[in-house]
């Protein structure tokens, strides 16, 4: 949840771990040494990548779109943080390809501006970052995002790339979390897997709370969450416990201890490799199962 409360709650945490804020706060200077940080796919498979333009609704969506260089693949969707579509989620989809899925990385903000929307480097931590990102994050709505995703699954499905007799696999972070869960919904014959990773707002008081979705899914759920989120918002997890035991879809719903909200991004301030690659693996053998 990119408010103010887990903004100080991640400065807290930097300002407690001198030697990690300066180990990846000279990386933030690099895109390219940030996006190395990440750890070699055993037994990787040759990609091809390549920047493509999903048509939608609402206009033309600009989008990084990789995939194992021979064969057909399960496809999976990835809606990136508030920072949007950037070299280190061009680095994460490449490595989930390298694993054998069929992998588009989207630009959400593109009714507003190409990716990216900040230059390299750019931290969430400083004010004009979020200047320009917290105008583009409240553009969307559950609208738009339930058109994105049945628009970028129609194409995904048009590759020769996509095996399309396997589900479709979706994940998010940050923001991106309530929007798979919203994909699973709006396209629930495709989709049969979803992460979240440190969703923000997935359980609201809201009538269009993504949590009201969950009887509209068929997909199973994977819900990595950052230990400050649940300090903040606690009785959240219990919630999509109850939902997704009621509608009998299996949800692994966990908080990863000393993992702080944004943890997954090898570019975030508070990256933390050793719980971002548990929450890797888990999301691959979700994928696995339910692919």
């Amino acid at each position: 949840m990119c408010d103010d409360d887990t903004l100080d709650d991640n400065e807290a945490y930097l300002a407690a771990s001198p030697s990690l804020s300066r180990r990846q706060l000279g990386t933030l200077a690099a895109g390219a040494v940030v996006t190395a940080m990440l750890p070699p796919v055993a037994n990787a498979v040759t990609v091809t990548e390549s920047d493509v333009s999903v048509t939608t609704p609402d206009g033309t969506a600009d989008c990084y779109f990789v995939h194992p260089a021979s064969g057909k693949h399960p496809a999976v969707l990835i809606w990136p943080d508030i920072v949007g579509l950037r070299p280190a989620f061009r680095q994460m989809g490449k490595r989930l390809a390298e694993s054998g899925y069929s992998v588009l990385v989207v630009n959400p903000y593109y009714r507003s501006a190409p990716a990216p929307v900040v230059p390299p480097g750019s931290s969430f931590r400083d004010p004009e970052t979020r200047e320009v990102l917290m105008p583009l994050a409240r553009s969307l709505s559950a609208t738009t995002n339930t058109t994105d995703a049945a628009a970028f699954i129609g194409w995904l499905d048009q590759q020769t790339a996509v095996d399309t007799t396997r589900k479709v696999g979706t994940t998010g972070y940050c923001m991106g979390g309530p929007i798979v869960m919203r994909t699973a919904a709006a396209v629930p014959d495709r989709v049969g897997a979803g992460a979240s990773f440190h969703g923000g707002r997935l359980v609201t008081d809201r009538p269009d709370s993504p949590h009201l979705l969950v009887p509209k899914m068929k997909a199973h759920f994977l819900f990595a969450v950052a230990e400050n989120d649940d300090e903040l918002d606690p009785k959240s997890k219990e919630v999509l416990r109850e939902v997704y035991a009621r509608a009998g879809l299996p949800a692994e719903i966990e908080v990863y201890t000393g993992a702080m909200h944004g943890w997954c991004p090898p570019d975030s301030s508070v990256y933390n490799e050793k719980q971002a690659e548990r929450a890797w693996s888990r999301m691959l053998a979700l994928f696995e199962t339910a692919l």
